[in-house]
């Protein structure tokens, strides 16, 4: 099993790995809560207000430097606050502004400092410092318009934080992968490694090799807006091409490359060192794709070749006509990376590999010292001889970064209350910490068929905090690994992550108590945190309860209880005022779990719950989700559709309307295809919500119609990346909705979960 923005960012790595002296941490007990936590905070007067008329303010003086900060700010706040927050270049700011600028003495180059009061005002040595400033500000404000007066020195220990995704053996849609920069960027993390060949996959277009490319993968111009978008974000991306091993998605275009033990048995994965065509075909991709990662980085993988070498005479004979008749079979392996190893740096890169292969008096031969080698398990050399020999390391231990598909998972609680980022796999250590760079959450997908990618994303969710607090090295705000989840759970996801909910839910990320809980992985904040893969689980017990604080009293139009497995047979929907004096505005002794989308509801109340008193199985009660809505109906729903054609009769067009996100329509592999529902009267549409499944549409219309005949076009798109599609601001009227397609992204047809159209 694999284990299982410019060039500027290697000189400023390599910068802090050889002079970093962290100064030491302070009492973290008044900090306000982030992930990761403060370095140090000292307590003012007063606090600051963020209200309707606040601002982002970059000082003029440094605009050229510092406006895309701002504007990233902004709108992010935009997203966060719904409504237009605006950014201006100014020297003055105003009570409630976020003022931006460079300057001050911050030894780290990440690093800023925040001081509140009357404004917030951010200033760090590098935009990039600047950048993680408006990150804590993200993170405040979400918790609250107020934040108490202060001062925030912040910086990181570790120069790298991020995370690793096996696409080779799981293909991942670029809206998965989008989702996940601006999260890194969240919790001020900065490396994004992409792990795209292995058993199952090649996913990357070849101008050179297009015949070892899977059908399920990224083009040119899609990893480019994913590097455009790590730039904006401060994230880097790394490629990984994995060779000479883990090779079968290209050798089984290429058999003649395979490696053949002496009794002649091919090796699927092993391509043969020894062979003139092995190179060409690696040279061809390394230097395709090189110049597509400004990255200053590139990964060859390297990991999990050949481990009896008697068994391939090809390799020894190779190894003695090359480097001389002293040399070992294993000689052709260390040979082939410093090769590799020149290609990277002709092409002005760094070049990385996975630890394993690199072993103690193997060979004659050693891997150049200028590599980075990656630390993943106690295999031949240890850290401390890695980091003898010359090399900087990196630590991505098994525990506590490996989160394996269908297999192990991060131990968060020991990642959190004992790891540290400089404990290697084995117990190993090393002497000086700055030549360890950091660590990544590693996503390996053995058995890619396990969980979804949304499953996924809910199963990192928390070890990417924890790798986040680690690597970050600040004193921790909570010394439980189960008090951090809480905080994890305030701080919730980046701006504009997506949800299962639909617009306008009033629970979403609002205070939540519960009667009881399973366990601590099914907290009941799980309910309301905009993720159908992440659920609250109560005791075996009825009756049992989960109750929302809205804030302040609302009308009450509308609740959806999205089920787990563990349904209510029997329950009530509940509002009160107070939190005491309850009021039911539904009961139902028949539920059957699934998605209960209980529509014209009249109540009102500050809280809203849900009361149990019957379970369904012999388990609890389980929600994925439990929305609360003032009662804007979703025009679309369980309406009367037609299609240009079906994939098969398993997906019709009422799939997109029947308000379960587990079923879909698919339409025939061809273009044009289209959807187009009956709304029953003329209707204004001015939000329409798409949720695609991964065979999504590149290129489409959002059309309406009075006669089913006539078509206008409220919007159209030729970037289409998938995901669900939320479209606001559409002015649009008709009897009839057409969701019309032009250009497939995949080749297969055009599939959607839901087709969903609000009047506001």
């Amino acid at each position: 099993m694999t284990p299982c923005r410019a060039s500027g960012l290697l000189t400023a790595v390599f910068a802090v790995a050889a002079t970093l002296t962290v100064p030491a941490p302070a009492a973290a007990a008044a900090s306000p809560q982030t992930i990761p936590a403060l370095q140090q905070w000292t307590v003012g007067s007063g606090s600051y207000t963020f209200t309707s008329t606040s601002r982002v303010v970059v000082n003029l003086a440094y605009a050229g430097q510092l406006a895309d900060e701002g504007q990233t700010l902004a709108d992010d706040l935009s997203t966060d606050q719904g409504r237009t927050v605006s950014m201006i270049q100014s020297s003055s700011p105003v009570t409630g502004d976020i003022y931006l600028t460079l300057g001050g003495a911050d030894a780290n180059a990440e690093g800023y400092t925040m001081t509140v009061g009357a404004t917030i005002g951010i200033s760090a040595r590098t935009d990039v410092g600047a950048f993680y400033g408006t990150r804590t500000v993200l993170q405040l404000l979400r918790q609250s318009a107020s934040v108490p007066a202060g001062t925030a020195k912040d910086w990181p220990v570790k120069p790298e934080r991020g995370l690793m995704i096996d696409q080779g053996r799981k293909f991942f849609t670029v809206a998965w992968v989008r989702n996940h920069i601006r999260e890194l960027a969240y919790l001020r993390m900065n490396y994004l490694h992409l792990h795209l060949s292995d058993n199952f996959g090649f996913r990357l277009e070849s101008a050179t090799h297009p015949e070892v490319v899977s059908t399920q993968h990224y083009t040119k111009a899609e990893i480019g807006s994913l590097v455009a978008l790590g730039q904006k974000y401060h994230v880097t991306i790394v490629p990984e091409i994995d060779t000479p091993g883990h090779m079968d998605a290209i050798l089984a275009a290429h058999p003649e490359l395979k490696l053949k033990n002496s009794s002649g048995t091919a090796s699927n994965s092993f391509i043969d060192l020894s062979l003139a065509g092995s190179y060409t075909l690696i040279g061809d991709l390394i230097n395709e794709y090189l110049p597509l990662f400004p990255a200053p980085y590139w990964h060859l993988g390297a990991d999990e070749y050949v481990t009896d070498y008697a068994q391939y005479p090809q390799l020894l004979t190779y190894a003695r006509a090359h480097y001389g008749s002293g040399a070992t079979a294993k000689d052709t392996y260390y040979g082939y990376i410093n090769w590799a190893n020149g290609l990277v740096r002709t092409g002005g890169k760094t070049m990385r590999m996975w630890n394993d292969g690199i072993k103690s008096g193997d060979g004659t031969l050693s891997p150049a010292a200028n590599i980075i080698v990656e630390y993943w398990y106690n295999y031949g050399l240890t850290p401390a001889q890695l980091v003898a020999a010359g090399h900087l390391v990196a630590n991505e231990s098994w525990d506590p970064t490996y989160y394996v598909l269908g297999g192990s998972k991060p131990n968060s609680q020991w990642g959190y209350e004992t790891w540290s980022p400089d404990l290697f796999q084995g117990g190993n250590t090393i002497s000086d910490g700055t030549r360890n760079l950091g660590t990544n959450i590693h996503v390996w997908c053995d058995n890619p068929n396990a969980e979804t990618e949304e499953q996924v994303a809910a199963g990192i969710r928390y070890p990417l905090r924890v790798l986040a607090q680690q690597t970050w090295g600040s004193p921790k705000l909570v010394a439980a690994y189960s008090s951090f989840t809480t905080i994890a759970d305030t701080i919730g996801h980046s701006p504009g992550w997506p949800t299962v909910s639909l617009p306008g839910d009033l629970a979403l990320n609002r205070p939540v108590t519960a009667s009881s809980t399973e366990t601590p992985s099914f907290p009941s904040s799980a309910a309301v945190d905009g993720d159908g893969a992440t659920r609250w689980s109560s005791a075996y017990a009825d009756p049992s309860w989960i109750q929302v604080d809205l804030g302040s009293t609302v009308s009450i139009g509308r609740v959806i209880l999205r089920w787990e497995t563990a349904y209510g047979r029997a329950y009530q929907i509940q509002t009160s005022n107070d939190g005491s004096a309850w009021t039911t505005v539904y009961s139902t002794t028949t539920g059957d779990g699934g998605v209960d989308d209980l529509t014209g509801l009249a109540g009102s109340g500050r809280y809203v719950r849900m009361y149990g008193t019957a379970r369904g199985t012999t388990y609890g009660y389980s929600l994925y989700e439990f929305e609360v809505y003032p009662g804007t109906p979703n025009l679309a729903r369980n309406r009367p559709v037609t299609v240009s054609s079906t994939e098969t009769a398993d997906f019709p067009g009422s799939y997109a309307v029947d308000g379960d996100t587990s079923t879909r329509w698919s339409s025939a592999y061809a273009d044009p295809s289209w959807i187009q529902i009956d709304l029953g009267a003329t209707q204004t549409v001015k939000h329409i919500i798409l949720r695609w499944e991964t065979a999504y549409g590149r290129s489409y219309q959002i059309q309406t119609s009075n006669d089913g005949t006539t078509w206008t076009t409220a919007y159209s798109t030729s970037t289409g990346d998938g995901g669900a599609d939320d479209l606001t601001g559409l002015t649009a009227s008709g009897r009839y909705l057409r969701v019309y397609g032009t250009q497939r992204a995949t080749q297969w047809g055009y599939s959607l979960y839901e087709v969903e159209a609000y009047a506001v």
